[in-house]
């Protein structure tokens, strides 16, 4: 490479630069009042809408910003100039350009702007899943500023689709009060005719290392895992939930979570939605009027109705403090999963693994709620972005031509009922479906845990419903080492696997689907338990106790396990309760009380460290969350607390210097 070869064969057209150009024809319908009371910034900003294309005349409408998480670059039939992230975010485009399409003819004046997200499934296990969680933080922050930074947009939309890109956007719009917002779910991909979803198709490393699969099986799945362009992933993980969550806040339109990417009901959305917030705007109904603190339990009621994403008790609160709602407390979770049933028989959970296609052809959210508001256990008198009531949206839903045809196209599609995928109260207990999540607590989490315990494989259940393992420890300080354990023989059926360091302090709350996913797929896998005060992807199931609190790091109990410690496990799976205790060691059990005593008196793991790769912004974003509450109240930034902590600092660091 040289200068040369830069700029070799430059086309000598190249130099016809020109210097003036006579600029857009027209004038700006500019008052007298205008020019006198307006700020400079409004004046000019029209001359920049101009100079971009927009004609003159065409100036005056409601301005409405249009967020998305676009990325890559796409060309005009489709294929790709420059590859996105991942499939989540490659179509979203497509879905701001029918927004903005619909805004216009309306007369109103369409902005957009883009900030992109990473993919979990493409960070699993590199370093760049540091980035991952915080990333949320950082994005809703970007967001809110652009906002801000149009100060003459009328509404906002937020069109977003994967794991964080559409909780930073629902962050964003949460803190966004004065305004109408809406959200735009950026829909599924399609699962392969033949071939492996999303989730398990990322195991194939772990089974072909364990010789399950061969090496011609691993590429020909891998290559028709994504069977459409854009979307989220087929299964009801953290992309899916967070769609439906959005949705059963009433932050988006009746019946939009879940759509396919790219079909044309998936277009609709869109323009539906551009019509909802422009209604919104001329009725002044605002973010505030739909999030209050009975939307905030909806979703939490809906969430626990479809089996949701454990990272969704991350968002969720983090959510309600944007909105300066109540914050979800851990007994809060308690109460609505012990209360409401998991109805929804999807990709990871099952028993009957849909894709999250058939969940919207079988009626997605308001199907869902149609059960639950006869269970008594929504509010339906919530505002939502269609103007109406939640009750109203349902009453609505219930009676539609939409709701017959799309659930009939279901059976003439794949030949499966709604009824298959969306299930009845009575229908879900004889298929045997159990509540969502349980919080185990215990000597190795006196804080508490979390387990997706429905998702646990009923064949390693009691005929009473609960999951009990005792095991011997392996204890791993990294997930790399722990992954290689897996693969190369180095877990056993019956063992628990510790893996410690994996909270914000040590990499960010790194997300685990590495390992969950190989125990799932791997014929041992359903006899390993997991602990973790890391975190889970939305497709892991099995025995994986997560969010184990203290982190290691931090002082819990769980950085004090060794290799060769007494795990005892107790998950009951019906009621939601459970245990996660250290009892002695292979050869010298104890009682709990002695047990505790024992643990407590330990050191740390004499490895345990925060990983030396873990980026500077990545330990500031663990210093800021963790003095405004820390994982419980989703990894949120308490200004007030914040700065409450760094004026007791300075106070501080001033006395020791007198």
């Amino acid at each position: 490479m040289s200068l040369y070869t830069i700029f070799s064969d430059e086309d000598q057209s190249i130099y016809n630069v020109k210097t003036h150009a006579k600029g857009p024809i027209g004038e700006l319908p500019l008052t007298a009042q205008m020019l006198e009371e307006s700020p400079s910034g409004d004046l000019f900003g029209m001359t920049q809408n101009v100079g971009m294309g927009w004609k003159p005349q065409e100036l005056l409408g409601k301005q409405v910003l249009i967020l998305g998480t676009n990325g890559g670059i796409r060309d005009h039939d489709g294929s790709p100039i420059a590859l996105g992230y991942h499939t989540g975010h490659w179509e979203v485009d497509l879905l701001m350009s029918e927004a903005a399409k619909e805004i216009r003819e309306k007369k109103g004046v369409p902005f957009a702007a883009f900030v992109s997200d990473p993919c979990d499934g493409r960070s699993q296990g590199t370093v760049g899943m540091f980035d991952s969680f915080p990333f949320r933080n950082d994005a809703a922050l970007v967001y809110r500023r652009l906002i801000r930074s149009l100060p003459t947009r009328q509404a906002v939309m937020g069109v977003a689709t994967c794991d964080k890109g559409l909780p930073a956007m629902m962050i964003a719009l949460a803190g966004t009060a004065d305004l109408p917002t809406i959200i735009v779910p950026g829909g599924v991909t399609l699962p392969p005719t033949v071939g492996e979803d999303a989730g398990k198709v990322q195991t194939i490393g772990a089974r072909f290392a364990n010789k399950e699969i061969t090496l011609k099986e691993a590429a020909e799945l891998g290559c028709v895992s994504c069977a459409t362009s854009g979307g989220g992933c087929q299964f009801l993980g953290t992309a899916a939930t967070a769609q439906v969550v959005a949705e059963a806040l009433g932050l988006a339109i009746t019946h939009s979570a879940l759509a396919p990417s790219g079909q044309p009901i998936w277009g609709e959305m869109a323009r539906q939605s551009a019509r909802a917030v422009l209604a919104m705007e001329k009725n002044q109904l605002t973010t505030k009027d739909i999030l209050t603190d009975k939307a905030i339990e909806n979703a939490m009621v809906v969430h626990a109705a479809f089996g949701g994403s454990t990272n969704l008790l991350l968002h969720i609160p983090a959510i309600a403090h944007a909105a300066n709602c109540r914050i979800p407390t851990v007994e809060d979770w308690i109460r609505i999963n012990k209360k409401t049933p998991r109805l929804v028989s999807v990709l990871p959970n099952g028993p009957d693994y849909h894709p999250t296609v058939r969940a919207y052809l079988a009626g997605g959210v308001p199907e869902v709620m149609l059960h639950l508001r006869k269970l008594g256990l929504l509010h339906e008198d919530v505002k939502t972005v269609t103007g109406a009531t939640l009750g109203e949206n349902l009453d609505w839903w219930e009676h539609s031509e939409r709701r017959t045809e799309i659930r009939k196209r279901l059976f003439a599609a794949d030949r499966v009922q709604p009824e298959e995928v969306i299930m009845s109260p009575e229908q879900a207990k004889e298929k045997g479906l159990t509540s969502t999540v349980t919080f185990p607590e215990g000597n190795i989490a006196p804080e508490g845990a979390v387990i997706k315990s429905t998702s646990i494989d009923p064949s390693v259940v009691g005929e009473d419903g609960v999951y009990r393992h005792t095991g011997v420890a392996k204890v791993f300080t990294s997930e790399k080492d722990a992954i290689k354990a897996i693969k190369t023989g180095g877990v056993e059926a019956g063992d628990v696997m510790v893996v410690i360091g994996g909270g914000p302090l040590g990499t960010g709350m790194e997300e685990t689907y590495q390992l969950t996913s190989a125990l799932k797929y791997l014929p041992f896998g359903k006899q390993v338990s997991l602990l973790t005060d890391a975190r889970f992807s939305g497709v892991s199931t099995g025995a994986c106790i997560g969010h184990i609190g203290p982190e290691a790091l931090a002082g819990g109990p769980i950085g004090k396990l060794r290799n060769g410690d007494m795990i005892e496990i107790v998950i009951d799976c019906l009621n939601l309760e459970g245990t996660v205790q250290f009892i002695g060691t292979k050869d010298d059990q104890l009682p709990i009380a002695d047990a505790t005593k024992l643990l407590n008196s330990r050191s740390t793991h004499q490895e345990l460290k925060s990983n030396p790769k873990l980026p500077d912004d990545t330990r500031l974003w663990a210093s800021l969350q963790a003095v405004s509450g820390g994982t419980w109240r989703g990894s949120v930034y308490d200004v007030d607390r914040i700065i409450e902590v760094l004026e007791a600092g300075e106070k501080a660091l001033a006395r020791d210097e007198l």
